[in-house]
This record gives structure tokens, sequence and C-alpha cells, in this order.
């Protein structure tokens, strides 16, 4: 685990961290996330914080790529997510924005 999270810092470091967690921070904006989630409190999902806290030392980037595109309940409550397709948020930018949950 700990390779991993050295290979995810050595990422960021090299394509410049404040850049890829800036574009993070846009992407969860244009992509709309932020309708249903915010930073720090449950709105009508789970806030980042929580989602970073229940995943805190596994790889679950691919994992939760595939909720986010797919869309599911009940991990966090009744209320489902939709599906959010590359027309609503491009690969690299949903990469991004997972990328700034898991840090939260």
């Amino acid at each position: 685990m700990k390779k991993v999270n050295l290979l995810l810092l050595a990422s960021f470091m090299a394509l410049g961290s404040g850049a890829a967690l800036a574009d993070g921070d846009a992407a969860l904006t244009k992509g709309g996330c932020m309708a249903c989630h915010t930073k720090d409190k449950k709105l009508v999902g789970p806030s980042f914080k929580d989602i970073a806290a229940k995943y805190k030392g596994q790889d679950v980037s691919a994992k939760l790529f595939d909720k986010v595109r797919k869309g599911g309940s009940g991990v966090y409550g009744p209320i489902p997510m939709s599906p959010n397709g590359p027309d609503k948020i491009a690969d690299q930018d949903l990469k991004d924005a997972i990328a700034v949950i898991l840090k939260s």
C-alpha cells in the first residue's frame, strides 16, 4: 500500500500537484458533483471527507471511477447516485476529481 501512495505522490509531483488538485477541484464543479456532494458534510450524497475516510488506505480509484460511471445505491443510504457518463464528465476530469476526493 505504501508503494501505491508513493507512486501517487510521485505522479502528482511530476505533474505539479497544485495543478492536478486545481484540475480536480474544477472537475468536481464542472461535472456537477457539487450539486449532491460537499467537501465536509452530507448533502444528498456523502461528503468527500466521508468517502475518503471509508476508503482510506485502499486503492479504489478504478472502483470509484466505475461507480460514478454506472451509478448505484445502498452504500451511503437509500438515495441512488445516477450514472454519470463521459458526456457529463470526461475520463481525465473524473480521474482528477477522484484524486481530490480521496485526499479529502
